[in-house]
């Protein structure tokens, strides 16, 4: 069922919200805005500021309207954590095959990082649920294409790193899932102003690269 909604939420809006560096103060207020420009899933990198603090806010504030999940998983201690405060994905930077299994055995949704197909095999055998390519400065659309030319096809990629409302076009006639948002949709400092624009910006390059497919 939780995966379901996650696929579901992602065919809706392909664009997955990453906060990272934001605080508990600011947190529902810019993620509320996001949620305003139809961002339905939204990730706390867990080298954040008091990242289970902010994760357990949206939890409680957008329950069952949003996917709230925790970026930046790179140990074991940090499943428990992130499960009890009721996050739905885990995702992380690279390929652990122990994280994947503790995080499904916990019930997440994982998101492991890749950057071949060697590693996506892996962390497909291991239960990963979709997978992440990290960093995507450093694999073009054609790279992509060829990975999505092996791959299962019921399983979700998505580019990470580097990301902007111009690039999606190409990635996603590569067969791109989906797309994580980082540092230019959102990056410490920023006013909610400045964040709105932002997805304003990555909605329209979206209409953009759908028409063109």
């Amino acid at each position: 069922m939780m995966m379901a909604n996650f696929l579901s939420f992602l065919k809706e809006s392909p664009l997955i919200a990453i906060l990272r560096g934001i605080t508990p103060a600011e947190v529902i207020e810019i993620s509320e805005t996001l949620v305003e420009k139809n961002f339905k899933i939204i990730e706390i990198p867990l080298n954040s500021p008091d990242p289970i603090e902010s994760i357990e806010l949206l939890v409680s504030y957008f329950r069952d309207e949003v996917i709230i999940g925790a970026g930046t998983v790179t140990d074991l201690a940090s499943i428990k954590l992130i499960a009890e405060a009721g996050a739905r994905l885990a995702v992380m930077p690279n390929g652990s095959i122990k994280i994947v299994k503790a995080a499904k055995a916990s019930g997440l949704i994982t998101i492991p990082g890749v950057y071949t197909p060697t590693e996506a095999f892996a962390m497909i055998e291991s239960g990963a649920d979709a997978l992440k390519l990290f960093p995507a400065e450093g694999a073009p659309p054609m790279v992509l294409k060829a990975m999505k030319a092996v791959l299962p096809t019921a399983i979700p990629i998505l580019p990470v790193g580097g990301i902007t409302p111009d690039k999606m076009a190409e990635y996603q006639k590569a067969g791109a899932n989906g797309f994580g948002l980082g540092s230019a949709l959102y990056k410490p400092g920023m006013t909610v102003d400045e964040v709105a624009q932002n997805a304003d910006a990555f909605n329209e390059g979206l209409k953009r690269s759908t028409r063109a497919l």
